[in-house]
């Protein structure tokens, strides 16, 4: 569950001017040709036990599970809407170490500058290993969507994509070291039906599933 009650000693305008600093040295721009991309990662995060489990799963070009890590870092900061990185973002960066295999472009259940200080989760873990990432989310956080932009204060900020049919749309945007239009053209090309998320996130989650049990036993 998440905690829905902020704590008396954290100090939220600090860490909003320290989201809005970091948040211009975000690049938007195509580290590479992502036409290119062959390994693509996602990470999951969730609260297990009082700490926060973070799976990551590697997928080749054919949607195929190439390699899982995870890690377990204890939580050590409430569940705030906008924060997301304060609780999550050790455990995802320590599973991410994990890993000998080295992804291309890596998914994150969440937002990337969608988000009011244009510096969503996705920003965050971007920057942290200089990687490009993409967030992608099931609700908005901020602005709304015209056509199928997603706008705020005045920049498209986002994508609405409907993925699976009779489904609601996710939202794509853009975390660090790629753009918005190559950001939709990746998760397009790792859907697989009958999924409505991008097929790395789906993976992330199954394998989440599998460790939690394994955490569990005795």
């Amino acid at each position: 569950m998440h905690e829905k009650e902020e704590p008396k000693k954290i100090d939220l305008e600090k860490l909003k001017d320290e989201q809005l600093s970091l948040s211009r040295k975000i690049v938007l721009k195509d580290a590479f040709d992502f036409e290119n991309a062959r390994l693509f990662a996602a990470i999951h995060t969730e609260t297990f036990n009082s700490s926060v489990l973070a799976t990551v799963s590697v997928l080749n070009e054919n949607l195929e599970v190439v390699e899982n890590k995870y890690a377990v870092e204890k939580a050590r900061f409430p569940y705030i809407s906008g924060f997301r990185a304060y609780r999550e973002l050790k455990a995802m960066i320590e599973a991410y170490q994990n890993l000998e295999t080295e992804p291309d472009v890596i998914f994150v259940e969440g937002h990337g500058i969608s988000h009011p200080r244009h510096f969503g989760l996705a920003c965050h873990l971007g920057l942290s290993l200089n990687k490009p990432t993409i967030g992608v989310a099931k609700n908005l956080l901020v602005g709304e969507v015209k056509n199928s932009d997603v706008i705020f204060k005045g920049k498209v900020v986002a994508k609405s994509l409907l993925t699976k049919e009779g489904a609601k749309p996710i939202y794509v945007s853009p975390g660090h070291l790629i753009s918005l239009d190559s950001a939709v053209k990746v998760v397009k090309k790792c859907l697989k039906k009958p999924h409505k998320m991008p097929e790395p996130i789906v993976k992330a989650r199954k394998f989440a599933k599998k460790v939690r049990k394994e955490l569990k036993q005795p």
